[in-house]
């Protein structure tokens, strides 16, 4: 649990274990939210170690300025920037990279922010809130056919076209302008919902995503920390939406068989490209504990890969 705000820090000790934090070591957290993470690797570095945390939230990053650890270097980017962020942190390569994927408890507790239809709020849901599109803009201006498509592939839902088509016709007469609005919309749209879970939970998990291309910025940071670490770091990255486990699951295991030619080429072993990652142990879940205490992380999966050295491997 974060020392700053009771935000609760799913898998805190296994991700800082899988790590391997060496006193002496540099690390990055891509995702610094509230810290959890980056406090828990603070307290495993000695005097020369380093930790670089990057967040795109201006309210994450104040957070993180008001720990006051000179050990803590502090970018206000996005992970998608990774190694723009290294580079002009002074630092060479680093021993570990750690991505907590998705939208923090802060962000969707805070009314202000718009990520929640638990209030009646902007609609706004922008990681950044100093630059982008908000869901609000984004509904006024794209076709149907958009909308259709951002509600189907990001959030998995089936009524995405009766969604998409009562979105269109009810901003004819008003501006859909905040949650409470998008949420009615939508829960007259769709009729039939799996029980406990409210009809809006999908759309607004999916205009959350697109405004944030969260994917998008997934599939950029991944081999960035590869090109960042060192031989032997390691990359942990937890995710919480299937789309994006599928993500880190497909990167990680290319990059640890990196052979992908047609079979029964003429070929021996060590013309092949060696692998760049070591797939490290079976993906992790949160323990029952944990998941009774903070039911946000039930669905989250760590995955845990580390860089293969090049010499070795030759």
């Amino acid at each position: 649990m974060s020392a700053a705000s009771g935000h609760r820090t799913v898998l805190l000790r296994e991700a800082v274990d899988a790590l391997s934090v060496k006193p002496s070591g540099t690390y990055v957290d891509g995702t610094f939210g509230r810290g959890g993470h980056s406090r828990a690797i603070l307290e495993r570095l000695g005097p020369d170690g380093r930790l670089l945390a990057l967040d795109r939230d201006p309210q994450a990053i104040l957070a993180a300025r008001e720990i006051g650890d000179p050990r803590l270097l502090v970018a206000h980017r996005p992970f998608a920037e990774l190694a723009e962020a290294v580079r002009d942190a002074g630092l060479q390569a680093v021993d570990g990279v750690l991505l907590d994927i998705g939208v923090s408890s802060p962000q969707i507790d805070d009314a202000g922010r718009g990520f929640s239809f638990r209030f009646d709020a902007p609609l706004d849901m922008r990681m950044d809130t100093t630059q982008g599109e908000t869901a609000a803009a984004f509904l006024a201006r794209a076709e149907i056919k958009e909308i259709t498509e951002v509600i189907r592939n990001y959030g998995e839902e089936r009524f995405a076209f009766q969604i998409a088509k009562k979105i269109v016709a009810a901003r004819s007469e008003r501006c859909i302008a905040t949650t409470g609005e998008l949420a009615a919309l939508v829960r007259e749209a769709v009729r039939t919902r799996e029980p406990g879970q409210d009809p809006a939970t999908r759309t607004f998990q999916a205009l959350r995503i697109h405004v944030n291309q969260e994917l998008e910025q997934l599939a950029l940071v991944l081999p960035q920390a590869v090109d960042v670490l060192r031989d032997g770091g390691r990359l942990v990255v937890i995710s919480f939406h299937s789309l994006e486990d599928r993500i880190v699951k497909r990167f990680m295991r290319e990059q640890a068989s990196p052979d992908t030619l047609p079979k029964n080429l003429p070929l021996r072993s060590v013309d092949l490209p060696p692998p760049r990652l070591r797939v490290v142990g079976k993906p992790v879940k949160a323990g029952s504990d944990e998941v009774s205490d903070n039911p946000r992380a039930r669905s989250a999966v760590m995955r845990v890969a580390e860089k293969c050295s090049l010499q070795g491997a030759a």
